[in-house]
């Protein structure tokens, strides 16, 4: 099967993704999971070691800086779904604006990150790496923290893992998927758009939120 960016964006619009098997198939699958994983915008968990690694790592953050990079560092392990078509695919729907990177940074060294595919308010989340203790989990509270600020409704995590569920991801049936992306791909949301991201901001809002919730 091979794809457009626009045959791939009609996939993301009705509940379905593209996988490949190993890096090395040049072969790409639909996947539709019975139960769809999803990650509240007002459910992610802070821990007070989280907190205070957030507070004293002195990594910085950006968005959009290293696209490529982002996912180049998500398909380097043993094991990944990212095969040539996708990375090429993902590189043209970053250039259209419908596909996004938040990175982390140690100095100069790109050390953690996210990126994921936009349609309206829906953020379908792709994969993240780290290279340095918590890099991940503090590219997810930032990533979480923009969305929430930028209007987006729906952030899409495909699969329901035991790392991102003790962070507050949690699983829906397919029905229950579609209902809120349908709803979601109807509302605007600017992922790019300018903010002020400390990491004391994210923390208070973040903890805020998920007390209330």
């Amino acid at each position: 099967m091979s794809l457009s960016p626009e045959l791939l964006l009609h996939g993301y619009s009705v509940g379905i993704f593209p996988m490949a098997e190993h890096r090395d198939d040049p072969e790409l699958f639909w996947v539709d999971p019975k139960f769809r994983g999803v990650f509240p915008l007002d459910g992610f968990h802070i821990s007070r070691s989280l907190a205070r690694r957030m507070r004293k790592c002195g990594f910085s953050i950006s968005i959009n800086q290293d696209f490529a990079s982002v996912v180049d560092g998500c398909a380097d392990r043993a094991d990944t779904w990212i095969n040539s078509e996708l990375h090429l695919l993902y590189q043209q729907l970053h250039r259209s604006g419908h596909a996004h990177s938040l990175e982390v940074w140690d100095e100069s060294a790109l050390v953690g990150g996210v990126y994921g595919v936009t349609l309206g308010a829906a953020f379908f989340g792709e994969s993240m790496f780290s290279r340095r203790t918590d890099a991940s989990k503090i590219a997810l509270a930032f990533l979480i923290d923009r969305l929430r600020r930028t209007g987006f409704q729906l952030f899409d995590t495909q699969f329901l893992t035991a790392h991102l569920a003790s962070l507050g991801a949690i699983e829906i049936p397919r029905a229950r998927y579609r209902q809120e992306l349908e709803e979601a791909i109807k509302l605007e949301a600017d992922f790019a758009a300018a903010l002020d991201q400390s990491a004391e901001g994210v923390i208070q809002r973040i903890t805020q939120t998920s007390y209330r919730a």
